[in-house]
């Protein structure tokens, strides 16, 4: 099966931004205009968009409301939302505000019941997200670091019936620095979930080095930021790669 690429919009102060390993002091700015950043996504032919709220990874709760709202009134592709949702409620409004999936990320780690419900409230509308750092666990916006392995934690959700488990290397995650597949694949191979890569790409080389050994496991699909806005990689070509049998 072709892998699904999915185009960041991280969103800081209302702007689209990217960070450097995580790092709210190192933005760079992309746009001031997220609506017309996910429209232009749209238009190159991308059928899902990847948004976070990094100060509500931060805060705890979301601060960027208005610029998703904005986000989802300007594009008819589904929206996977993360960044600082932490309760069933923050699930249910965003979910009815239009979003096709949540992504719960330190609220998996210190609130493992609110997955397990919000998945059997929420069928296939909820995602894990998994973001470690020499493959451990971080939370919080990636300033608490865990003992618990990344893999030990996506196997923790395996019967939760998690709709995604988006795995994201910290480390690489804004560098340009290439995809860290071998961690990437480990994981896909030992869960049945679908994975989606996040964290490094550079190139149109890393999609297909993925493309290449997704075949008999679990990886769905890949998360697209720094290497896309700045022109390192045209959306037709990598679109055209990961979509090849």
């Amino acid at each position: 099966m072709p892998l699904t690429l999915y185009p960041a919009i991280d969103l800081k102060d209302g702007q689209c931004v990217r960070l450097r390993r995580g790092a709210m002091d190192a933005a760079t700015v992309y746009s001031d205009d997220p609506a017309a950043q996910a429209t232009a996504w749209e238009k190159a032919g991308f059928e899902w968009l990847h948004v976070v709220d990094l100060n509500g990874a931060f805060a705890g709760r979301p601060v960027n409301a208005p610029a998703v709202r904005a986000i989802l009134s300007a594009v008819s592709i589904p929206v996977q939302l993360g960044g600082g949702i932490r309760d069933i409620a923050g699930v249910e409004a965003w979910l009815s505000a239009g979003v096709r999936r949540v992504i719960l990320g330190s609220a998996a780690v210190k609130s493992p019941e609110l997955v397990h419900g919000a998945c059997h409230a929420f069928p296939g509308r909820v995602a894990v997200g998994i973001d470690a750092r020499d493959g451990r666990v971080a939370t919080e916006g990636w300033t608490e670091e865990s003992e618990l392995q990344a893999t030990e934690l996506a196997l923790h959700f395996e019967d939760a019936g998690v709709a995604a488990i988006i795995y994201t290397d910290i480390g690489r995650d804004g560098t340009l620095s290439g995809v860290n597949v071998e961690q990437t694949m480990a994981l896909a191979r030992r869960v049945s979930a679908p994975v989606i890569a996040s964290g490094g790409v550079a190139g149109v080389d890393d999609l297909a080095a993925l493309r290449e050994v997704a075949p008999g496991t679990s990886l769905e699909g890949v998360i697209i930021g720094r290497a896309l806005y700045d022109g390192r990689i045209d959306p037709a070509v990598a679109l055209a790669t990961v979509r090849r049998e």
